[in-house]
């Protein structure tokens, strides 16, 4: 973006290298989303998405209103894998973006960040597919009355399966969110301290509205894990407070060094 920091190129500089990224990104998206395809066409990644409702059918399968619901599904998962496969492109491009403008101490955080981005992100995907999924299908298909014929749309399961694992997903970055606003300066860990007991309602809240319908099985199992991540962004803020701290007093220190020796001579 600029030679070095302090060192800026000229705006239409920007914008010409900004299209030029941009176009990378859609590009890689684009083949993404057409390696996800034909690898998803492949594997059958509808038999591994049914895996969570297939013992609540007993015997039965997902039924179909449309034509072209395979197809429907399969855009779907291949639109998530292609987005993820693309990440490190896109994640590079930004980067290559932004890298020229950031100084030495705030490129070594970079990498830590997007490796524990993607773990984290793949943390919740996996707890929401191989935990909380199928608690919470356990439960919605145990209180339905015996007079009622469970007769489960594929669209609507596969929708409601791939978009509660993106949520969970999703909902597991909120210790890079709250590492971010620190090194921003927007909160303190004396603040994320002073406010626990409103993260475990938040905690509650959030776990109810992402697992709408749920048992008090899946709740918790949602609800734990992010006050559990909370506090680990409470413990992971006061060394970023710390360090940006630190790094305030050394340039203050600086800038009182160099005053006083511009004044010196005088």
């Amino acid at each position: 973006m600029s030679e070095a920091p302090g060192h800026e190129m000229p705006f239409l500089d920007h914008l010409e290298e900004l299209r030029k990224r941009l176009f990378w990104i859609a590009g890689a998206i684009l083949i993404g989303i057409v390696l996800a395809f034909a690898l998803l066409s492949r594997l059958d990644i509808i038999r591994v998405l049914e895996r969570p409702i297939l013992p609540l059918l007993h015997g039965q399968k997902l039924i179909y209103t449309h034509p072209g619901t395979s197809f429907h599904i399969l855009l779907n998962a291949s639109l998530v894998l292609g987005l993820i496969l693309a990440s490190p492109i896109i994640v590079g491009q930004i980067w290559g973006f932004l890298a020229p403008a950031l100084y030495a101490h705030e490129k070594r955080v970079v990498v830590p960040v997007l490796v524990s981005m993607v773990a984290l992100f793949l943390a919740g995907v996996a707890l929401s597919y191989f935990v909380v999924l199928p608690l919470t299908l356990r439960f919605l298909m145990g209180i339905e009355s015996t007079a009622l014929t469970p007769m489960i749309s594929a669209t609507e399961y596969f929708d409601f399966a791939i978009s509660m694992c993106l949520a969970f997903g999703l909902v597991f970055e909120v210790p890079i969110a709250i590492l971010a606003l620190t090194a921003l300066g927007i909160v303190t860990p004396q603040f994320l301290s002073r406010y626990r007991r409103h993260a475990i309602v938040v905690c509650l809240v959030a776990a109810a509205f992402i697992t709408p319908g749920a048992d008090p099985y899946s709740l918790f199992a949602l609800a734990v894990p992010l006050y559990i991540l909370y506090e680990l962004s409470v413990f992971v803020a006061i060394f970023a407070y710390r360090k940006r701290r630190l790094r305030q007093e050394r340039l203050e220190a600086e800038d009182r060094a160099t005053a006083e020796s511009v004044r010196a001579p005088a």
